[in-house]
């Protein structure tokens, strides 16, 4: 999703661009000391907020522009993560 974001948004010679990378690994990072592990519910349905409040936005950002277009890009993991949101709730 951070991909399809800074392909779209960002005027840069590589993909992701610096800001993105960097915002790809602290979402990486989260995901790795999650204490729900495999079971972890949709980030807007977890009851632990982990990402700081700047990166929380961007992330926001970036799923809101992606998420629409997945279906067209990756459609396998659209239909996955609505399946994963829906069996969290």
């Amino acid at each position: 999703m951070i991909y399809l974001y800074c392909k779209a948004n960002h005027d840069s010679f590589t993909i992701p661009c610096y800001d993105c990378e960097e915002l790809t690994s602290y979402a990486f990072l989260k995901l790795d000391k999650c204490p729900y592990g495999n079971n972890k519910p949709a980030c807007s349905k977890c009851s632990i907020h982990c990402y700081e409040h700047n990166k929380r936005n961007k992330i926001k950002s970036v799923m809101r522009y992606a998420g629409p277009r997945m279906l067209y890009t990756h459609p396998a993991l659209a239909i996955k993560y609505l399946l994963t949101k829906i069996r969290f709730g």
